[in-house]
This record gives C-alpha cells, sequence and structure tokens, in this order.
C-alpha cells in the first residue's frame, strides 16, 4: 500500500491568486455609521489633488466669495465661543421659544437636545440625531462617580453612549429632570 504526502490533486502550473474582498464595517470606514459627521477641515481653501510644485490657479478667498456667494465660514471652535450660554433652570426655552431644551457638557463631550433631535459630541467627533432616527434615549447614573451617560438607541439596533462628568452628583437629577421635560415634549414611541 502506498501513502502519499501532501494535496490528492495533482499541481497546477501557475498558483491562482485569492482575492480578498473589501472590509466593510465602522472600524475601517466612520460613514458607515449613520449620524457620524466627517473632521471638519482646517485650512479655509479646498485641497488640491495636484502637487504643492506643480503651476496653477491660486484660489484665495476673495475667489471663494465671488465662487459660493458667501463669506468663509468661522472655524468651528468660534462659532461655539460665540454661542449663547444655556441658563440654569429646569427647562430653558431653546432660541425660538418653541420649548425645552437639555444640555449637558464637560470638558470633552456635549450633549444637546431640542427640538430638532439630539447632538451628541467628543473631542472633535460630532453625530447628530433627528428625532424620527431616535428609537429610545436611555440615562444612567452610576452608584458611585460622578459620570452621566446618555444613550441613544436607533431602530436599527445600534446605539451611541455619551458619558458626561458633572461637577457633584446632585446635577444628576436636575438633568434627568431637563431630559424628560424635552422627551416629554418632541419625542414620539412608536
Amino acid at each position: 500500500m502506498e501513502q502519499r504526502i501532501g494535496s490528492s490533486s495533482k499541481p497546477t502550473g501557475a498558483a491562482e491568486p485569492l482575492k480578498a474582498e473589501p472590509v466593510l464595517g465602522a472600524g475601517f470606514d466612520p460613514a458607515f455609521v449613520p449620524g457620524i459627521t466627517g473632521p471638519t477641515p482646517t485650512e479655509a481653501g479646498p485641497v488640491s489633488k495636484e502637487p504643492s510644485g506643480s503651476p496653477g490657479p491660486e484660489v484665495t478667498e476673495e475667489v471663494l466669495e465671488e465662487v459660493s456667494g458667501e463669506a468663509v465660514a468661522e472655524t468651528p471652535e468660534e462659532a461655539l465661543d460665540d454661542a449663547p450660554e444655556p441658563e440654569d433652570g429646569d427647562a430653558p426655552e431653546s432660541e425660538d421659544g418653541d420649548g425645552p431644551v437639555f444640555e449637558a457638557a464637560d470638558r470633552r463631550a456635549r450633549i444637546v437636545a431640542d427640538r430638532k433631535g439630539v447632538r451628541l459630541s467628543l473631542d472633535e467627533e460630532a453625530c447628530e440625531f433627528r428625532w424620527d432616527e431616535i428609537a429610545a434615549v436611555e440615562t444612567e447614573t452610576p452608584r458611585f462617580g460622578k459620570r452621566y451617560t446618555v444613550t441613544v438607541h436607533t431602530p436599527d439596533r445600534r446605539w451611541f453612549p455619551i458619558e458626561i462628568e458633572a461637577a457633584a452628583r446632585a446635577r444628576f437629577k436636575e438633568w434627568d429632570e431637563q431630559l424628560d421635560a424635552v422627551l416629554d415634549a418632541y419625542f414620539e414611541e412608536a
């Protein structure tokens, strides 16, 4: 009896290359997750694909203003600095006076819930959910510690948690009341 070592099929002349499919998912492509916006560009002008040494027409802010018909937008940091601070109360009114607004922030994270929806931001990343994109909003307070967690659940069974560090645990009750007022006013359960 004869035993063979190796594959049972006859070898072919050329090895066939393996075909790899591109990897999809939120870990490789942030655009895969709905609601997440891309990073904002730090330069005022558009990014050119041409090498920087090649001669070409220069794009100045004046040309950009003429083309777009409006002034160049200010940076997000300047826009946040100019924004009015919310008043301390159970449910401060929105700018239009339409209803309650919930806003909580610490040094890194920020959550705003108003008539437009819920906006979460952490460092430079931000996402926005309209009320029709939200299946549930969950809050969680730890037994010990000062981190208030708000989780936004979407209908496609995804969730987006954010933690806000409070100055004192007494803020948890105030934040719960404010968020409940906003959810009662705008959120409709299906």
